[in-house]
């Protein structure tokens, strides 16, 4: 998207950019096409907050299956620091409940990977103007219930912290207590405990059964 500056200078869109897969980010280079300025990349939810912070762009586009931070709660945490940016997620998952979160944090978009190469610059276009675009591939039915008589997200998500989200994030990539003490320079006291809030408010009893409840629930990706 261009833009004139008060000097009459064309200033484009500044994009950040944040997935852990080249090929992806590559075509989402090419999808975007001239009129948007690409600030920078990332390849992890902990790099994309770092850059976001730095580079300040006015759109950031990220996957929401991401390494050490997942997408969700790392466009939370770019919420705080860049309350104005526009958020757009780019996703294989087809699923209502990932959508449903995506826009409950504040996100104006939410793209298909499927879909990118041909709606992914309009989309970038809708949202820069302040309007919400969803991937048309998730169905009218699907687009239309998302909303209230309020013009709120019809979903309920579980009252985990920031905290709480973050561990999360960590025992279900597979990490022990002990590293995801000295990951969050925390004692594994701490990080028992918050497992232990975690499930009670999840309502599961096991590991497997955290892992299928936080994907339904949309607060991490498969």
């Amino acid at each position: 998207m261009v833009s004139a500056t008060k000097d009459g200078k064309m200033s484009h869109t500044r994009v950040l950019l944040a997935d852990d897969h080249a090929l992806i980010m590559a075509g989402v280079r090419s999808a975007l096409g001239p009129q948007f300025e690409i600030v920078g990349e990332a390849g992890d939810g902990s790099a994309l907050l770092r850059a976001a912070e730095t580079l300040r762009p006015d759109l950031v586009i990220l996957d929401i299956s991401m390494p050490v931070l997942n997408g969700i709660e790392s466009a939370r945490r770019i919420r705080k620091i860049l309350p104005t940016a526009r958020l757009i997620f780019l996703s294989q998952h087809n699923d209502p409940a990932y959508l449903r979160e995506a826009l409950k944090i504040g996100a104006t978009g939410y793209v298909l990977k499927s879909e990118a190469g041909e709606v992914l610059s309009g989309a970038a276009a809708a949202v820069m103007r302040g309007e919400t675009y969803i991937s048309p591939g998730f169905g009218e039915p699907v687009i239309a219930g998302l909303w209230n008589r309020c013009g709120e997200i019809n979903n309920e998500s579980a009252d985990l912290t920031a905290r709480q989200r973050e561990i999360l994030q960590l025992i279900l990539e597979g990490r022990a207590n002990k590293e995801i003490a000295d990951l969050l320079h925390l004692s594994v006291k701490t990080i028992e405990f918050h497992r232990a809030r975690i499930m009670t408010k999840l309502g599961v009893g096991s590991a497997a059964q955290l892992a299928k409840v936080a994907v339904q629930r949309g607060l991490i990706a498969e």
